[in-house]
């Protein structure tokens, strides 16, 4: 028997973000705090008057906090829980990225569970918090679907990361007019993000019937929009699917987890201070090269929800995976942007390091091949050698 979680609504589409006040209401929320990245709330875009104003249609207080930058850390939900006492609030939203779903996840929490330790979330057979909404500008973390939160404490200087299904907001809203005005760059790091999500899971050891379409779907929708719009911001329909299928893929992770590409990236990140996704993507086809021969099958069905052709062969079609993601770290400058980061020479001498963190981490017991030290400081020097490549020929 397998169970899979996920938000009891979602409303999806352009102008959706107009569902908030009724999605509030419906929830019995008289009070929202929103959890708003900081530039939605400044000129030309100023989100705060026009959720403000679509509160206020429904007869619900709002009060805003946007004081947080980068990753989420204990300092900001302390912020965050001071003004949520202050002004009393019965109900949390996130109108961003990861950060700021993570950050009301946790909101939503402590405001209910003040006394709750962070190791002891799951552990619980439930939760109590406050209700929940999500609303997403990225498309690549699905948070807005996922039953984690990562938050770093100050003082310890560690990710924490639990996870625990009453943390899946209650809505989500998945408006692509929010997300329009993403950046090329980051268009590309969240959506292979959204990707290697969907793909991890369905190789995961812990895949299942329902897991497996909700991975596949995300493929073939990301696969076929992810290039629309990154050569066109402005296609709503391509930054829909987008965040569709960034939705799936965080459902279907949600239930069956992330592996070794997550687990390396989050080291190399930390070292770095790489973007999540680009750190995520740069490791992807090596990670899929590394597992390739556990399960052929698997990647075969991954090349084919990519496009390619189902009646060649398994081992052919398997091999094609790999090379449909390479050419989108080509295609959208993941290797080149990479290098704007990581300090090849630094990242050599700092292997062992990478690899004891990356071992540490989470999913590497749901890889199809569990990786050993040795394997991972290979997959790192893997990178090194490719970027090395990729440094060659834009030095000719």
């Amino acid at each position: 028997m397998y169970i899979t979680y996920q938000p009891k609504q979602t409303a999806i589409g352009e102008n959706s973000l107009r569902n908030l006040g009724g999605s509030a209401k419906k929830l019995k929320v008289t009070h929202l705090l929103v959890v708003i990245d900081q530039f939605l709330t400044t000129d030309p875009l100023n989100y705060d008057d026009r959720i403000t104003q679509i509160l206020n249609q429904e007869n619900i207080n709002v009060s805003f906090f946007s004081d947080y930058q980068g990753e989420p850390t204990t300092d900001h939900l302390g912020a965050a829980l001071t003004i949520a006492k202050e002004q009393k609030v019965n109900g949390v939203a996130a109108i961003g990225g990861g950060s700021a779903i993570d950050i009301a996840k946790a909101t939503a929490l402590f405001c209910k569970s003040p006394q709750m330790e962070w190791n002891a979330i799951t552990k619980q057979d439930n939760l109590e918090r406050l209700p929940l909404i999500a609303v997403p500008t990225t498309a690549g973390t699905g948070s807005e679907a996922t039953k984690v939160m990562v938050i770093t404490d100050t003082e310890k200087g560690i990710k924490m990361n639990p996870g625990h299904p009453d943390l899946i907001p209650d809505i989500a809203i998945l408006d692509p007019a929010l997300t329009s005005s993403l950046p090329k760059n980051f268009t590309a790091y969240t959506g292979v993000d959204a990707i290697t999500h969907a793909i991890e899971a369905f190789v995961s050891t812990k895949a299942n019937i329902a897991t497996d379409q909700y991975a596949l779907t995300a493929i073939q929708i990301a696969g076929r929009s992810l290039p629309v719009v990154y050569h066109d911001g402005t296609n709503i329909k391509a930054r829909e699917e987008m965040l569709l299928a960034s939705t799936y893929a965080g459902i279907a992770f949600s239930n069956a987890s992330t592996n070794l590409a997550h687990a390396a990236g989050r080291a190399l990140g930390a070292r770095f201070h790489i973007p999540h996704g680009l750190s995520v993507a740069v490791l992807l086809p090596l990670v899929m090269r590394f597992g390739l021969q556990a399960a052929p099958e698997r990647y075969a069905q991954i090349a084919i929800a990519l496009g390619e052709d189902a009646n060649k062969d398994i081992h052919e079609l398997a091999e094609q995976s790999i090379q449909i993601i390479e050419k989108y770290c080509d295609d959208f400058q993941i290797w080149k942007d990479a290098l704007k980061f990581i300090d090849l020479q630094d990242l050599e001498n700092n292997i062992d390091l990478l690899a004891k963190d990356a071992l540490d981490g989470n999913g590497i017991l749901t890889n199809r091949i569990v990786p050993s030290n040795s394997d991972i400081r290979k997959l790192f020097l893997d990178l090194i050698d490719k970027l090395n490549k990729v440094k060659a020929i834009e030095q000719v």
